[in-house]
């Protein structure tokens, strides 16, 4: 191993913090922003026309809101919410200092899939819950959180990989993480045995995700 990976071995603990450093940010970002995106693509979704709660000012402000977000490139809206990051953190720099981007960055696309996710959830049902006198937050609870949960969890999983992404992007200007490794030793130094071995953990993680959130969709599937 010694010949196939030298650097890698040379600097081994570097790679086992960096490793724990993506899996930081990684969590505590996809805790926030399922929190946030969850509100949001339920806020979109009972206030759109035919809403339980329609609201015309509120959806279109805030649809609008999530597909600016979304617009954004993720590397320049590192740049552009830096001041934010500086005023909530203390500095720019740094593996905590990267989840208020990586938050920022994520919560609109999960927004947006869990508002097409809740869309899906028959709307046959809904009327017959509205019939019989369920009032908005039983509905929100019993029947789109409830019928739509596989969804949910399908779209959780696809945002946490999309997250895992963005922190190796993040990586690339000093939050830390297999980002920085990959990019600012293992590319900047030639060393591509580094670069190489970063992206296979990275590829592993994401392996890891796409399993379990199968395995979790599946035994929810079968209740």
């Amino acid at each position: 191993m010694t010949a196939i990976i030298p650097n890698v071995i040379a600097m081994k603990g570097e790679f086992i913090q960096a490793t724990w450093e993506t899996i930081y940010m990684t969590l505590m970002s996809a805790i926030v922003s399922a929190v946030l995106g969850l509100l949001v693509g339920v806020l979109l979704v009972v206030t759109q026309p035919g809403g339980i709660l329609e609201d015309k000012l509120t959806y279109s402000v805030v649809d609008k809101l999530v597909n600016l977000l979304r617009s954004i490139p993720f590397i320049i809206l590192l740049a552009v919410i830096s001041p934010l990051t500086k005023f909530l953190i203390g500095t720019t720099v740094g593996t905590t200092a990267s989840l208020v981007p990586l938050i920022f960055g994520i919560f609109p696309f999960y927004a947006r899939q869990i508002q097409n996710a809740l869309l899906d959830v028959d709307h046959g049902v809904i009327e017959a819950a509205e019939s019989m006198g369920s009032s908005p937050l039983e509905i929100i609870f019993r029947i789109y959180l409830r019928e739509g949960l596989a969804d949910i969890l399908r779209v959780s999983i696809v945002t946490v990989i999309s997250l895992i992404g963005l922190t190796t992007m993040a990586g690339a200007i000093g939050s830390g993480g297999l980002g920085d490794v990959a990019i600012n030793i293992g590319y900047a130094r030639f060393e591509n045995d580094i670069t190489f071995t970063a992206m296979i953990i990275i590829l592993v993680l994401v392996f890891a995700v796409q399993l379990f959130g199968d395995w979790v969709v599946r035994r929810v599937e079968h209740q």
